[in-house]
């Protein structure tokens, strides 16, 4: 489990006038005997406190706006995406994040692997804005956004959320029966191109949560580009189409030589 710092010094709000901090306004900001960095103040009691600024043991940084407390717990304090691994991940390992948010996995993994490369795709304009806020806040780290969705094909694809919310984590593809009046087109590109356009030969864990497009990314991922993947943890989004449900993607992934572990609608898989 993480170890993270809680007390009142390393909670946090957001002076409202100020702009969003990089990771070098807030490491080279005056800090006072209280703890108070930059545009950053304390506040009475760390519950006031929205966002919330969360610092691990390993002066990693997180950002949590209060809306996402419990997305950022799942992973944090919970270990969802890790738990149910079977293989230990190497030092330094390359991590790809679709469906990146916030970007709390991709923090929870550079955090607690040192030396990670993480590449995190997030599609939704509202969550990218707050991914790159954490990625700016921790600049030593080896982590690349991109404002895209990972897809069976590349190009655009339409997909469906409230476009005045905050942020959403419940963005999905538009699917065949729908309209798409209140579509918006989304770019996106497909595993392997990530694979070939990012030099990664070899990915130790692939995390996915992306509302249904897990489907169309599996299904379309060529045998050769499965074998580059060490161990993979997704949330699979039961739909009522046909071959998307857990049964159909534990077949398929078990076709490509992998075994798993689930837990409700999560599943984790490693190469045998």
């Amino acid at each position: 489990m993480l170890d993270l710092t809680c007390s009142s010094d390393s909670i946090e709000i957001e002076d409202p006038c100020s702009p969003a901090p990089t990771g070098r306004d807030l490491r080279n900001a005056p800090t006072s005997s209280q703890g108070n960095r930059g545009p950053a103040q304390r506040v009475g009691s760390p519950t006031d406190a929205d966002p919330l600024l969360f610092k691990t043991r390993n002066n990693i940084l997180i950002q949590v706006p209060r809306r996402l407390l419990h997305e950022f717990k799942e992973i944090f304090l919970e270990n969802c995406y890790l738990r149910g691994l079977d293989l230990n991940i190497p030092s330094a390992p390359t991590i790809i994040d679709i469906g990146a948010n916030a970007g709390f996995f991709t923090l929870f993994a550079a955090s607690r692997f040192p030396g990670a490369k993480v590449f995190s795709f997030e599609p939704i304009e509202s969550n990218f804005r707050q991914l790159e806020i954490n990625r700016n806040l921790n600049e030593d780290c080896d982590i690349t956004i991109f404002p895209k969705s990972v897809f069976g094909h590349s190009g655009k694809i339409p997909m469906i959320f409230d476009v005045n919310d905050s942020f959403t984590t419940s963005a999905r593809v538009l699917r065949h029966s729908e309209e798409q009046t209140n579509a918006i087109q989304i770019p996106c590109v497909t595993l392997p191109q990530v694979f070939e356009e990012h030099h990664i030969d070899r990915c130790d864990l692939l995390k996915m949560d992306c509302e249904g497009s897990e489907y169309s990314i599996l299904y379309n991922c060529p045998s050769e580009c499965f074998k580059k993947i060490t161990q993979m943890a997704i949330e699979v989004h039961e739909r009522p189409e046909r071959h998307q449900n857990m049964a159909s993607v534990r077949e398929h992934l078990r076709d490509h030589d992998f075994d798993m572990r689930q837990s409700g609608n999560l599943l984790w898989a490693w190469q045998r």
